[in-house]
């Protein structure tokens, strides 16, 4: 009886938790994730030679709302500077990673961009603040359509959604200016490498799950071949295939 209670109580008080948050709560909440995810930038980048937060980027993290892209039972953590959980054992990516994988992409208002693992949608919605347009692919379909539904309902309708093993790309709408892959692979899909444009830059995570894995940046260059570093070690889940 006294968990019911507990739990009830929990409950209670997170709804006047997230009633009592206005859209000025949020905005001031908002700035002061970036301004975090700011200090992150200067402290790493020594890893990653970026000082500060490219200002489309700044401006796409300060009016994308987190908090329509977690579980209720996540908003209140929803502008932290950390990864939640979504659900499917799956992770809305840390702000500082959103914001690293965007800037490195070098991305603007005429790229068409590729993401690989829709997730919450949320890096999805952050891109579409910047870029013209964005393919995006889930192999989840129960994120899959939760996240199409929240984009849709917020207005992005420079996203398209799909769900299917994004290991493959989407080649009848390639070739892409940029490619973001938010799971990580062994190594990097040759699918994914072909669907670049020239000057294109493909960032993924690459290693093992338990292991450390790398951030990477792959770019093509003009006589087809492709160069590629290292950016920064990270943890993410698994890139998974669709094996039926």
């Amino acid at each position: 009886m006294r968990i019911i209670r507990a739990r009830l109580l929990y409950t209670a008080l997170f709804a006047l938790f997230a009633s009592a948050c206005s859209a000025e709560d949020y905005e001031t909440l908002r700035n002061d994730m970036v301004n975090e995810v700011e200090a992150m930038f200067r402290d790493t980048s020594g890893y990653t030679d970026l000082a500060g937060v490219d200002p489309k980027v700044k401006s796409a993290l300060k009016t994308v709302p987190r908090h329509e892209f977690v579980p209720d039972s996540m908003q209140r953590n929803a502008y932290l500077n950390r990864p939640l959980p979504i659900g499917h054992s799956q992770t809305i990516s840390q702000p500082y990673i959103v914001a690293l994988m965007t800037d490195l992409a070098e991305v603007d208002e005429d790229s068409v961009v590729l993401e690989v693992g829709t997730g919450s949608g949320y890096q999805a919605a952050v891109l579409a603040e910047i870029v013209r347009h964005v393919y995006t692919i889930e192999i989840i379909p129960e994120l899959g359509q939760t996240a199409a539904e929240v984009l849709k309902r917020l207005d992005y309708d420079n996203v398209t959604t799909r769900i299917g093993d994004g290991y493959n790309g989407w080649p009848e709408e390639a070739p892409f200016d940029a490619i973001l892959v938010t799971a990580a692979p062994d190594e990097v899909p040759q699918p994914l490498l072909d669907q670049l444009k020239t000057g294109g830059r493909l960032v993924i995570p690459v290693g093992p799950v338990g292991r450390v894995q790398s951030l990477r940046v792959v770019r093509k260059l003009e006589d087809g071949e492709f160069e590629s570093r290292d950016v920064l070690p990270v943890g993410f889940v698994p890139l998974t295939r669709d094996r039926e």
